[in-house]
């Protein structure tokens, strides 16, 4: 009996790791072994970083809140507190849009938050 080597499913295999690997330099790009070990790792980074890039963006966003609020003559913390005091339920996302893009918004927004800390 013939010896079974895989066949059309190997093919398939390798030709799916290679195609991932394809604009790599080198033996990364042309050599199955070198393209396998660099494709791996390349998706372990894709795979960890699309959770740190939720991370990232959060902390951008407090910042430019935290440089906003600043301005307005409040820190980032008080500012936050002010808002959940006031019942104000706007994320950091949209926070840190309007800081950016709008500035007579984001005081209204301040002033709101300074009115309800005192209370």
């Amino acid at each position: 009996m013939p010896r079974a080597k895989g066949g059309s499913k190997s093919r398939q295999r390798r030709k799916k790791i290679m195609k991932l690997a394809k604009g790599y330099v080198g033996g990364r790009g042309r050599l199955y072994r070198s393209a396998r070990e660099t494709v791996e790792r390349a998706l372990t980074f894709a795979y960890r970083d699309r959770r740190i890039k939720k991370r990232t963006f959060r902390g951008l966003w407090i910042t430019r809140i935290g440089a906003a609020a600043k301005i307005n003559g409040l820190s980032y913390s008080q500012l936050i507190k002010g808002l959940k005091q006031a019942g104000v339920e706007i994320d950091r996302k949209i926070l840190a849009e309007i800081a950016v893009a709008d500035m007579s918004a984001f005081g209204q927004l301040a002033q709101t938050a300074k009115s309800h800390l005192g209370a």
